[in-house]
């Protein structure tokens, strides 16, 4: 699936002039949403780390090749867009600015992920250790970081209630570097299943105050299939056993660890629901969305040879992965064509898949219950 000729250039270039034009608007008037508030870590990050990264692994994310697809970087972990812009493009709204950006209109919304969070704050009763610093922006930092924005910005609490009646709130995707962290560090599946119940809390407590605050429409996602990440696959390639792969060559104990957090998360966000027959809250299953795109990937346009490589990285091999030259790393390249790869960089994937994850959940059957609808005009594209 190589490019070739200026002709693939000219309709990449096109496209994705459209996708940025369409996503600047001021529209937002599916189900009267005129603002976006997101909370989580490098999945929705639309640049917030990369205001306060420090000198190491996400140094990268300031550089080309992240941000290739849209020519230049932007703070994503990716070669271009993220779900989250795909989302405010289809509710007509622009695309939402990082919190600690400056000078940034917040007018049709904000989001508050950092690249690196977890749920659980380091420093609270669940005592999870966590070795990074960045880490330190966890879901209850984001959560205060919101409060602090209504309260400033509409200033009484009436005004806030009625700002968030006419607003949608992401909580999440969060969770997963919780695990991340304990994983990398090699601890056993068995030992990280412990940490689910205090990740599943938090999140749940964490929408629970942002409803109390207001809130009539809350999207809650779910974590991924670890065990298809091209990351954690090349780490485990030199222990695992042929069984320990299913058919689509995805590790099975990691994806049942993640379905194992999804299922008591999705428990949780039931019970929520029941408690608030008032507001719309929905699951957004990330896991089963994530399959449909795997196994559906030639139709959908990616190369079928490449769904568990990294465009971006070193190491060649099955995954194209190397924690020692991750990429924007000295040795490691990017591939030509981001959009034939799921993986942009082993860990976060790319714009095109993005974008059909974000059609299969938001357009689909993954949002459980369809709590959303789109102007036309963006919704058929």
């Amino acid at each position: 699936m190589a490019s070739s000729a200026a002709f693939l250039l000219v309709l990449s270039l096109l496209s994705l002039f459209l996708c940025t034009c369409r996503g600047q608007g001021s529209g937002g008037d599916g189900n009267g949403i005129t603002a976006i508030y997101s909370l989580g870590d490098s999945i929705t990050d639309t640049g917030n780390l990369a205001k306060e990264a420090p000198p190491g692994m996400f140094e990268t994310i300031k550089h080309l090749p992240y941000g290739v697809t849209l020519g230049n970087p932007t703070g994503r972990c990716s070669d271009g867009l993220l779900m989250i812009d795909f989302l405010a493009q289809d509710l007509g709204l622009p695309f939402l600015n990082p919190y600690l950006g400056k000078n940034k209109s917040f007018d049709h919304g904000v989001n508050f992920a950092v690249a690196g969070a977890t749920a659980v704050d380091p420093a609270d009763q669940f005592n999870i250790t966590v070795p990074m610093p960045f880490a330190s922006n966890s879901l209850k930092v984001q959560l205060r970081w919101f409060k602090d924005f209504l309260k400033s910005n509409f200033g009484t609490d009436q005004e806030i209630r009625k700002r968030l009646q006419s607003s949608l709130v992401l909580v999440g995707e969060i969770g997963g570097n919780d695990y991340n962290y304990e994983f990398f560090a090699d601890k056993p599946v068995a030992e990280v299943e412990k940490l689910i119940p205090g990740v599943v809390k938090t999140i749940i407590d964490a929408a629970k105050e942002v409803l109390d605050m207001g809130a009539s429409r809350v999207i809650i996602p779910g974590n991924f299939p670890i065990g298809c990440v091209p990351g954690y696959l090349a780490m485990n390639a030199g222990t695992a056993e042929p069984a320990d792969y299913d058919a689509y060559g995805c590790l099975r104990d990691l994806n049942r660890f993640a379905a194992k957090h999804n299922s008591r998360l999705q428990h949780a966000v039931a019970e929520l629901q029941a408690s608030r027959p008032g507001a719309s809250v929905a699951y957004a299953d990330y896991f089963n969305s994530f399959l449909a795109l795997l196994h559906n990937a030639s139709s959908l346009g990616f190369d079928a040879a490449s769904t568990r490589k990294a465009c971006c990285g070193a190491g060649g091999g099955n995954y194209n992965f190397d924690w020692r030259r991750m990429c924007g790393f000295a040795g490691a390249t990017a591939c030509e064509e981001p959009s034939a790869y799921l993986s942009w960089d082993g860990i976060h994937m790319t714009q095109a898949a993005y974008r059909a994850m974000s059609r299969l959940i938001y357009h689909g059957k993954y949002l459980e219950p369809q709590i959303l609808s789109f102007p036309e005009k963006y919704g058929q594209t």
